[in-house]
């Protein structure tokens, strides 16, 4: 009976992990370059070798399941914004922190910084074959004002970056062979691993659009039904839980000594 108690609470446990993916999920579903995770249960022998840890002492990590990523492409907007930029088809931006770490992300809304620098949202740079991508102060003082919207920009499908025509950079654009080997390290960037191959993509097959931005992939409809479908599970579990709870207290009066 106590293995019935752990096989369900071990049930659970899978159950609430996919619960809290599938809510980061729908939190997540307009946030632009952002990828859905998904959850799936190991194989039976590695579920069945938790069945051999010592009774009362079930991990947390001991609930046979593992998380991936589900890296393609979501809808595409034209916001019409010079720093607005979409990949199309495979491949992911290169960011640099002022630390010098790399990040990856499919996330193209960008901004341009007080000295030029174009940066994500959170102060990244974006980074392109001779580093960072950064708008000259000749250029920017050039009509008095360093406002985006009074720069004539143009990021044209090959990655080539204009301002004012002149040319600043070439961004470069990453290609990953085992796109599931990254590790998240916030909702829209990636960081490579041990195991992760990359590569960068030559000019000719890379291709962008300028004045658009890569939504979510998540479809909240369908999380919406998977959620639903995952609460009735978990309750199922919690039933079992309380009637074997119930039945061993019952037992355990019948058994004892007066």
């Amino acid at each position: 009976m106590l293995k019935e108690l752990y096989t369900a609470a071990l049930g659970m446990q899978t159950q609430q992990t996919r619960l809290e993916v599938i809510s980061n999920n729908m939190a997540n579903a307009s946030s632009s370059g952002f990828k859905r995770a998904s959850v799936f249960e190991r194989n039976l022998i590695d579920a069945r070798a938790n069945f051999y840890n010592v009774p009362g002492q079930a991990e947390q990590n001991d609930p046979p399941s593992g998380s991936y990523y589900d890296f393609s492409n979501g809808a595409y907007d034209e916001t019409g914004s010079q720093l607005d930029v979409a990949i199309d088809g495979k491949g992911f931006f290169v960011l640099q922190d002022e630390a010098g770490a790399n990040y990856l992300t499919r996330s193209g809304h960008f901004k341009l910084s007080t000295d030029g620098t174009i940066e994500a949202m959170d102060g990244k740079m974006l980074m392109g074959e001779s580093g960072p991508i950064r708008v000259a102060k000749e250029i920017l003082e050039s009509d008095g004002t360093s406002s985006p919207s009074s720069l004539n920009m143009k990021i044209d499908e090959h990655g080539d970056v204009a301002v004012n025509g002149s040319h600043v950079g070439t961004l470069k654009i990453a290609s990953i062979a085992n796109p599931n080997s990254l590790e998240q390290i916030s909702n829209q960037n990636f960081i490579a691993t041990d195991q992760t191959e990359m590569n960068f993509l030559p000019q000719e097959q890379i291709s962008l659009r300028q004045g658009w931005i890569e939504n979510s992939n998540v479809n909240i409809i369908n999380e919406m039904v998977s959620m639903i479908e995952l609460q009735r599970m978990y309750e199922a579990g919690s039933k079992v839980i309380q009637t074997n709870d119930s039945t061993l207290d019952y037992s355990i009066k019948l058994g004892k000594y007066y």
